[in-house]
């Protein structure tokens, strides 16, 4: 072979495995990174993987919310009008965090189920809700309750 075409070869060769070496790399960092959401009828499923950081949301249920007396440990129930599931927070909640309202928790599963969260986040005003929580709600039915609720409360 040629003394210039074989340094070229060697070259694209190069070229080639370290392309490959650099996206096997950001992949590898991105499957680490991902929070996958699932519904809390995913989850009541067994769709959601255990001890694998995911996002859960949905409606914070009203009356669940039990706050700890010694420490900032709150428990609620998120629904999304088919399934709930039991949120466990050890932190200070987002002041936007209340009954009837959409949260996006992320947290890790538990044996029993019960989403153990290190991050809750509250919609920041009347009319946003997170494309998640909002899409669960309409696969429920449960979204023109929601919409009625809220309309109530405004005095429309």
């Amino acid at each position: 072979m040629n003394p210039v075409r074989k340094k070229r070869l060697y070259a694209v060769m190069a070229l080639v495995s370290g392309a490959g070496i650099a996206v096997a790399l950001a992949l590898s960092a991105l499957q680490q990174n991902i929070n996958l959401f699932y519904s809390p009828t995913q989850i009541a499923a067994g769709d959601a993987p255990e001890e694998v950081r995911i996002r859960a949301g949905g409606l914070v249920a009203v009356g669940s919310v039990k706050r700890s007396d010694k420490s900032l440990d709150t428990d609620f129930v998120v629904t999304d009008g088919v399934a709930n599931v039991t949120i466990r927070y050890n932190g200070i909640l987002p002041d936007l965090f209340r009954e009837g309202q959409g949260i996006v928790a992320m947290g890790k599963l538990n044996d029993q189920g019960v989403l153990i969260a290190d991050e809750v986040l509250a919609k920041h005003d009347e009319n946003y809700m997170p494309p998640e929580v909002m899409q669960a709600l309409e696969q429920s039915g449960m979204k023109q309750q929601h919409d009625a609720a809220n309309a109530a409360k405004q005095g429309y």
